[in-house]
């Protein structure tokens, strides 16, 4: 693509970079922009900047927050003897949405993924056993694993169940209403809300 000017070719390589975006959808992004006002170019830049530099990862769950506990570990009203296990960030907002869990949770940061080259020391799986062997922030009672109806997320399911029976709490799993191969920021809400208000015993 030839464009008529350096800076609006460097914008649009670093806006090309975003998921799902192609080069002229980042040309047509770059100049929007340009045509914007200053104030609120400053603004934008900034609140993606802040992105990076100001939010944190919470020290109990690793869910994204402005806290280094975030307002749902924080939170005397949650049921802090149940954790729910979930690949990422998108899934802990899925679940909230539905409004049907009152527990913890624990953002693994993806799921076991040999063909990606992601292994169990690329989670926050240890961080997870440990969670339960210490009790902190408090004593888990019962762990849900709601993770993706794939391959890779049935191999973390069994991989952490296997991990977490010797510890002698309660390991279930999301009722199947989510359809297999699928990924719970997909799911409409009240498949979700009613997976997991009807989970079962995980089967290792």
């Amino acid at each position: 693509m030839n464009l008529p000017s350096t800076i609006l070719e460097q914008a649009v390589e670093q806006l090309a970079t975003l998921p799902g975006v192609g080069k002229r959808s980042a040309l047509r992004h770059a100049l929007f922009l340009m045509k914007e006002d200053e104030l609120k170019v400053r603004d934008f830049a900034e609140a993606v900047l802040r992105l990076k530099t100001h939010l944190h990862r919470c020290r109990h769950c690793h869910n994204v927050s402005d806290t280094e506990v975030c307002p749902i570990c924080a939170s005397d009203k949650r049921q802090r003897g149940i954790v729910c296990v979930v690949e990422n960030v998108q899934d802990v907002m899925a679940l909230e949405n539905t409004q049907q869990y009152r527990g913890l949770y624990h953002v693994l940061g993806g799921v076991i993924s040999p063909i990606d080259g992601i292994g169990v020391n690329d989670l926050e799986i240890a961080s997870l056993l440990r969670r339960v062997q210490t009790a902190d922030p408090a004593p888990v009672e019962e762990v849900i694993l709601a993770l993706p109806t794939t391959m890779e997320g049935d191999t973390t399911g069994y991989y952490l169940h296997r991990q977490l029976l010797p510890l002698g709490v309660k390991v279930t799993t999301l009722a199947r209403g989510v359809a297999v191969g699928d990924s719970l920021e997909y799911a409409d809400e009240i498949t979700l809300g009613r997976s997991i208000a009807h989970r079962i015993p995980f089967e290792g």
